[in-house]
């Protein structure tokens, strides 16, 4: 499985590559910005793409609207990381169009069960 990790803070996509890679056995790509992750998309057509809600140039929802302009991405589930755990703010980006929210910080040993759980939902 080929995951998509688009967020613009560093940190956070060294450790959620490293759980996903290392406690779930995902193939992780990085991108850090949304233009950059919607090139990748296009060349690589992941399984999955985990977005980052709060990005400078292009925001989480502004790139998951790219995403689904494109044919050959529209269909590719997208799970949202935010900081905002708000229940009317999930509630939003679930209205969006994403298969699934996770709020930050995570418990990195938890990530793979949501995104199998996420993939799950698409099948």
């Amino acid at each position: 499985m080929r995951i998509l990790l688009i967020d613009d803070e560093e940190d956070v996509r060294f450790t959620t590559r490293l759980a996903l890679e290392q406690v779930g056995g995902f193939d992780v790509e990085e991108a850090s910005s949304g233009p950059e992750g919607l090139r990748l998309a296009l060349e690589r057509a992941p399984d999955l793409v985990l977005l980052d809600v709060m990005m400078p140039e292009m925001d989480g929802p502004t790139t998951l609207a790219a995403f689904r302009r494109e044919p050959e991405l529209a269909r590719i589930p997208v799970v949202f990381l935010t900081a905002k755990a708000m229940p009317s703010e999930i509630k939003r980006l679930v209205a969006l169009g994403a298969t699934d929210v996770i709020t930050k910080p995570f418990e990195p040993q938890e990530l793979p069960a949501r995104i199998r759980a996420a993939l799950g939902r698409q099948g």
